[in-house]
């Protein structure tokens, strides 16, 4: 029988945490959820579990994590949701020669960067029951990561959202999470073939049915609905029915053995476009999904990292070079690909930085590889270390490389 007088402790010192660190960061000038996720790593064995570890034990006891875990698995459902509604698919199409540049070549490189330390790192500390091709694919869809719903708030915060830096970044960031969600659902499905209860072509088939499901017919039917309601109020009606929408979705997706955040975040990338769903819903679920349930990920995330485990040389070395990789990769990839359709250096340098940042969505993925055993706990601490650290840089690297008094303000390139 569940404890939920642990579980109320335990929620009530989660957000304590995750607010209190929150502010004092963002007396740094870093967004909220950069110390949200802080407070998440402090909150496990990297700091709690180290210099109070009675206390540890007593707050979070393993007999109560699977009630939190299930919890913070809810948030992290509507919370991919909400980030397919905020990703425009039509302007990403208008982007042009930009997206056919800076898109793909902040994905490519730090993929095949990513790709190459996993040579490097799967005799060293993978675990060999792992594919291999599973975790170089995984290795490499982790370091292409951009962090969308992170990103807006930084730019909104630097007031760069409608300027050429903003307007490029944003969507490429779109794009580039959209196609490694793509490559996570296909790494998925390899290396859980061995234990799904479908075979591989039954998953493919079933994926596919899904897809056309999704787009031809799901799609479809919820834009007839709500055509011509722009200004509309959002109803308990029609959000309980986009929601039940997102949750069976990511059933299908789970059950297909892909995961069931795919599914969310497919569901809400078909939705309409309008502010309506942009804006409105998402407006509507932020309260209950970023200000309660998100901060408990954080913290599940925290439970399951621990620096200890990375002490040692070799470890420390491992994680020295997936944050020379990761940063490499994406911060240069973006920043040089961004030079070559004519962007100014500075501003070249802004979208390399910016595209750098990993946050919330990278901690997503990397939760889903020790889930499914592509990650082994050393690993995963590391690339926690990784996500983190790239997220805190990009203020302080994005006032050094662009501070406001030489910012352009270009505001012609529209999307």
């Amino acid at each position: 029988m569940p404890d939920i007088k642990t579980l109320l402790l335990q929620v009530s010192v989660i957000l304590i945490a995750s607010y209190t660190i929150g502010w004092l960061l963002s007396r740094l000038h870093q967004p909220q959820v950069v110390g949200e996720m802080v407070a998440g790593v402090l909150l496990g064995p990297s700091l709690l579990g180290w210099i109070a570890p009675r206390l540890s034990a007593a707050l979070f006891p393993p007999a109560s994590l699977p009630l939190l875990y299930s919890l913070s698995q809810v948030g992290l459902v509507l919370f991919m949701f909400m980030v397919g509604l905020a990703i425009k698919t039509k302007k990403l199409r208008r982007l042009g020669a930009f997206a056919l540049v800076i898109s793909p070549t902040s994905i490519i490189v730090p993929f095949l960067l990513g790709a190459m330390l996993a040579f490097y790192l799967y005799p060293r500390i993978a675990d060999s029951s792992i594919p291999f091709t599973g975790f170089v694919l995984f290795m490499g869809a982790a370091m292409s990561v951009t962090a969308f719903p992170v990103l807006s708030r930084i730019l909104s915060e630097q007031d760069l959202l409608d300027t050429r830096v903003g307007t490029l970044t944003i969507a490429c960031a779109a794009v580039d999470d959209v196609t490694a969600w793509c490559i996570l659902a296909t790494i998925i499905a390899i290396v859980r073939s061995r234990f799904n209860h479908l075979a591989l072509w039954e998953m493919l088939v079933g994926l596919a049915a899904y897809l056309c499901l999704m787009l031809f017919v799901l799609k479809p039917i919820v834009r007839s609905i709500f055509a011509g309601r722009e200004g509309a109020e959002l109803t308990d009606t029609t959000i309980a029915s986009l929601l039940l929408c997102a949750l069976a979705s990511s059933w299908v997706t789970e059950w297909l053995g892909i995961h069931a955040l795919f599914g969310a975040f497919f569901a809400g990338v078909i939705m309409p476009k309008e502010k309506l769903f942009s804006e409105g819903l998402p407006k509507k679920l932020r309260p209950l999904v970023v200000l309660f349930l998100v901060p408990l990920f954080f913290a599940f995330t925290g439970l399951r990292t621990s620096v200890v485990l990375i002490t040692s040389s070799s470890m420390l070395l491992y994680c020295g070079l997936i944050l020379m990789v990761a940063g490499a990769g994406k911060f240069g990839g973006a920043m040089l690909a961004a030079r070559l359709v004519g962007i100014p250096w500075n501003e070249a340098a802004a979208i390399g930085v910016l595209m750098n940042t990993r946050g919330m969505i990278e901690l997503v993925i990397l939760n889903i590889g020790l889930d499914i055993g592509v990650l082994t706990r050393p690993l995963f601490s590391m690339m926690v270390v990784m996500a983190v650290g790239t997220t805190l840089m990009t203020s302080p690297l994005l006032a050094l490389v662009y501070p406001r008094a030489r910012r352009t303000t270009s505001r012609t390139l529209r999307i």
